[in-house]
């Protein structure tokens, strides 16, 4: 198993759930994008966020250089949104990348974006092949990746909608000196 399977397993899972979650409910991806002044019907947010899940599906089942390359782009766009709306200083309630949790944006959703298209990048470089099948099954290899991999999610789950959260919590209790 190539040592960037698990950015690999993850990069891809994630653009599965995020854009599983804005298929299924485009309102906050919708208001965000309207905050920005940009197109924002909910029939083309779900669109393109179905083309965001075929994407991460793409890269777990089929991967390829090109594939990878585009996971890497997806993630660099996801964190010039946030740039943008950031600087806007527009109200921007969520992303809808995690459904209806008010995650606002933060500097923090820049970094962790640019983190994984890092990895993706790396991984397009350095191991382009499909997730999945750079597994190895024998002795449960496999289902430890695989588990870690759900734990990594969870752990960037907070770290997009708990950890700003966190740190606007400290702000504002933090004595002015």
């Amino acid at each position: 198993m190539p040592a960037l399977t698990p950015v690999a397993l993850l990069a891809s899972s994630l653009l599965v759930l995020a854009g599983a979650m804005k298929v299924v409910d485009p309102t906050m991806t919708s208001g965000a994008l309207r905050a920005l002044g940009l197109p924002h019907a909910p029939g083309l947010v779900r669109a393109g966020a179905a083309a965001e899940g075929a994407l991460g599906i793409a890269a777990l089942v089929v991967g390829g250089w090109v594939t990878w390359a585009l996971v890497a782009f997806s993630y660099l766009a996801f964190a010039a949104f946030v740039v943008a709306a950031l600087r806007a200083g527009t109200m921007v309630g969520s992303c809808g990348c995690f459904g209806r949790e008010d995650t606002p944006p933060h500097w923090s959703h820049v970094a962790l974006n640019v983190a994984i298209a890092v990895g993706a990048a790396a991984v397009a470089v350095l191991a382009p092949g499909a997730a999945l099948a750079s597994l190895r099954w024998d002795g449960g290899n496999g289902a430890v990746v695989v588990g870690l991999t759900a734990l990594a999610l969870f752990l960037v789950h907070a770290a997009f909608v708990d950890l700003p959260r966190t740190l606007a919590a400290a702000r504002a209790v933090r004595p002015r000196t």
